[in-house]
């Protein structure tokens, strides 16, 4: 009965994980690619779909089409992006340089990292009312006792106080990377 409410508590967690692998820290990742599409035979496709994406250097992302032709697309979906990068490319690959970051950059970065993160919690806040609702009318309709449902209401508790605490150490750990120099 709880492990609904408790998967989708740890899809919230996923997300806001996935979300952060996509704020770049000054150092090239992959994962910052990670939701931009091309145009690829006329279906949007993602870029590790159509080519192969390497780190050769800590502040370069280096993009290899597998067909020479995708480079304009693959060029034109970074530049509409909001990466704020600007590609270059040697007519094989794309190069992306990553500047470092300043500290109003990196500032603003923590700043919506921990905006994210409380998004997150009211996420799982709201998973739990939705749990402690779906016990008082089971109650309600008498197909829980009181005592079950003061258990489950505890378990459901227990279950937001781990998640609150795991969405915490997820800001803790992104707002030291990013503050990282």
């Amino acid at each position: 009965m709880l492990t609904q409410y408790e998967n989708k508590m740890e899809k919230t967690l996923e997300n806001l994980i996935s979300e952060y692998s996509g704020i770049r820290a000054g150092r090239a990742n992959p994962h910052i690619l990670d939701k931009l599409k091309v145009d690829y035979y006329g279906s949007p496709t993602p870029i590790q779909g159509v080519a192969n994406v390497t780190v050769p250097e800590a502040r370069t992302l280096m993009i290899t089409p597998w067909e020479a032709s995708m480079i304009k697309e693959i060029e034109k979906a970074i530049i509409n992006s909001d990466l704020g990068v600007n590609p270059n490319n040697d007519g094989k690959s794309v190069l992306i340089n990553f500047p470092e970051l300043t500290e109003e950059r990196r500032k603003d970065l923590v700043k919506d990292i921990k905006k994210k993160g409380e998004a997150a919690k009211v996420a799982v806040r709201n998973i739990r009312r939705d749990a402690n609702d779906a016990f008082k009318k089971m109650n309600k309709a008498s197909e829980i006792s009181e005592d079950e449902l003061k258990t489950n209401e505890d378990k459901v508790q227990k279950l937001t106080d781990k998640y609150i605490a795991e969405i915490d150490k997820a800001v803790e750990d992104k707002t030291k990377e990013i503050l990282t120099v």
